[in-house]
């Protein structure tokens, strides 16, 4: 089975700054130290039947004052076919982000941009400057990743009006946009309830990766109820599976071991083999304009 996987991230840490994976910052996850080392795609190894056609690097902090540099270093040592998501700052004037997507457009890899939203998407959504520059994007049709909780009813209002005003931004929510772990709690539902108003819109698709992230010892029936309720609201066309590694390491021993948790799941058996292309494959091939580099 190929895989093509829309969300990881590799570290060169002797190249760039990481300044998130340094003990003394946030986030102060006690096992931090487990990912803070460099990977690069030669840690990507699946075993038959899977095998990895390509992959989808997000930004990981390698410099975000330059953030074309990370684009410049991945596209020198990688040998697999990729595009890559990088940070830029939507807070700053127009004139900086046009020089830095001039920047950035150079780069044969580059697709779409991400500017983390998280316990900030309201005000950041919010902002006047954050629009103007959104709707930048939205004139050069780019991919535009959206991290935040989708329990974060008021941002998810927010993000629904700049959805709505820009049509040509392919919108992609990251890690299912962070399912509580109580599916019985009141949150969890609400989580629900934002799925299927995002599902209305038909360029936003979700990935689903980022479990961990929750609680690293997530069960397998709490993944599959959130798989089966996303696959249910957005389609077979619109849903990516995708791995976050490195940080799928915090709950399982290797890269295969993650994507063999995932196949073998009782949400994925029970799919056709034309849905578990859609899900592994073609939905990311489409999604992030892959295809002519997978020809």
């Amino acid at each position: 089975m190929k895989i093509i996987d829309p969300h990881l991230h590799l570290f060169a840490l002797e190249l760039g700054h990481y300044h998130w994976l340094k003990a003394e910052n946030p986030p102060f996850w006690p096992d931090k130290q487990c990912i803070n080392k460099s990977f690069n795609e030669t840690d990507l190894l699946l075993e038959e039947p899977l095998s990895l056609a390509g992959f989808v690097h997000i930004e990981a902090g390698f410099d975000n004052e330059k953030s074309w540099r990370e684009l410049e270093v991945l596209e020198e040592i990688c040998d697999k076919a990729f595009h890559t998501i990088a940070n830029i700052d939507l807070t700053t004037s127009s004139n900086d982000i046009l020089a830095v997507l001039n920047k950035l457009v150079e780069r044969p890899s580059f697709v779409g941009i991400r500017h983390l939203l998280d316990e900030q998407a309201l005000p950041l959504l919010k902002n006047k400057q954050v629009l103007k520059n959104i709707n930048l994007l939205n004139n050069k049709g780019l991919i535009f990743e959206v991290q935040l909780s989708l329990t974060d009813q008021e941002a998810i209002n927010a993000l629904c009006d700049v959805v709505a005003s820009n049509t040509n931004i392919k919108f992609i929510i990251n890690h299912a946009g962070f399912p509580p772990l109580n599916v019985h709690a009141n949150e969890w539902k609400h989580w629900q309830n934002n799925l299927t108003t995002l599902s209305s819109y038909p360029h936003i698709a979700i990935k689903c990766s980022g479990w961990e992230m929750t609680d690293r010892d997530y069960q397998a029936s709490w993944l599959n109820k959130n798989l089966s309720l996303i696959f249910t609201t957005f389609g077979s066309a619109r849903v990516m599976l995708a791995s976050n590694f490195p940080l799928c390491l915090f709950s399982h021993k290797s890269y295969q071991a993650y994507w063999q948790s995932i196949i073998s799941s009782s949400f994925f058996q029970a799919l056709n083999e034309q849905e578990k292309s859609a899900l592994c494959y073609d939905n990311a091939l489409n999604w992030y304009s892959m295809n002519e580099i997978l020809k």
